[in-house]
């Protein structure tokens, strides 16, 4: 289906002067650690490509260097193609615990988290992109798609904005979901741990493809994704200080830069945008699932769809 409407910013407004941390990996090296997967993981073409694969004894994952506190992420996904049954591709931002830094499990109850997933399937069906916002430990806030692209084909931009307005995921620059932050009603918001960002690919047959009923296919192993072009606009963070570069002070050096992620809001273009990916393209939405609320809808779905 072909896109209804130009292309078009976001609204700025009440732009401000903030120290910034601006990164544009031209090497994966520079920004990422591999974290695990033996071998599985690999940074290749002088640092511009980063490989992740899943063979049946593991997948693999890496997880950024730097803490950030509020960001414009982008990074560019090539995903397992052929029949990746089975196979989950997870992309997203997370509370960092220092004490187990490469223990994902062990993250804490209160841990913020900002999700990609990528469900596989059989070969020539669709992906299933998921997508998840916790708060203080709080998930359970899913809404899942359909793409209207093959993203085993070819690269396609992954992105996501997070200020203290509101959180919104891109695909391709456009945007499929707003969470906004509606802290005035009593419903958490992540704006006060710095994340890290993170990726893995890794084995869930039990649910990922068709809720469990087709199984990953290891004569097709290893499962491959790719990653280049990663670039980040952040409030880099600093765990001595206890500050980020956006809030000053600290033993961060002060540098003016104009931000205008830092007060992004979807205009009326973006929304419509928006509403066009939600009426085409979504599958799941936790706010019009009765089933699972038959009590009530949480209070963020009352006030607006986030």
């Amino acid at each position: 289906m072909e896109f209804p409407f130009p292309n078009a910013s976001t609204s700025l407004y009440l732009a401000i002067s903030l120290s910034l941390l601006i990164l544009s990996a031209a090497d994966f090296n520079q920004d990422f650690d591999i974290t695990w997967g033996r071998g599985r993981a690999m940074v290749l073409d002088n640092g511009q490509l980063l490989t992740l694969s899943l063979d049946q004894v593991s997948g693999s994952g890496f997880q950024s260097k730097k803490e950030f506190l509020f960001g414009k992420i982008d990074m560019q996904l090539k995903l397992v193609q052929g029949n990746s049954a089975g196979t989950v591709t997870a992309y997203y931002a997370r509370t960092f615990n220092s004490s187990k830094p490469y223990d994902l499990s062990s993250q804490g109850d209160t841990h913020d988290e900002i999700d990609f997933e990528f469900l596989g399937n059989l070969s020539g069906d669709p992906y299933t992109l998921h997508t998840n916002v916790y708060s203080q430990g709080k998930g359970d806030r899913e809404q899942q798609f359909r793409l209207w692209f093959d993203p085993s084909a070819e690269f396609h931009t992954y992105s996501f904005l997070w200020n203290p307005k509101s959180i919104v995921f891109y695909v391709d620059q456009t945007p499929v979901r707003e969470f906004k932050n509606r802290e005035s009603i009593g419903v958490p918001f992540p704006k006060q741990q710095p994340m890290r960002l993170y990726s893995s690919i890794w084995n869930a047959d039990e649910w990922a493809t068709r809720g469990g009923l087709i199984k990953t296919d290891w004569s097709k192993a290893p499962f491959t994704a790719s990653y280049k072009n990663f670039k980040a606009n952040t409030c880099a963070w600093s765990s001595a200080a206890s500050t980020t570069s956006c809030g000053g002070g600290g033993k961060l050096a002060s540098v003016t830069n104009s931000s205008p992620w830092f007060s992004l809001e979807l205009d009326v273009t973006g929304q419509q945008k928006l509403k066009w990916v939600q009426d085409n393209y979504m599958i799941y939405n936790y706010c019009t699932d009765t089933k699972r609320f038959p009590q009530g809808f949480p209070p963020e779905c009352k006030a607006t769809p986030p």
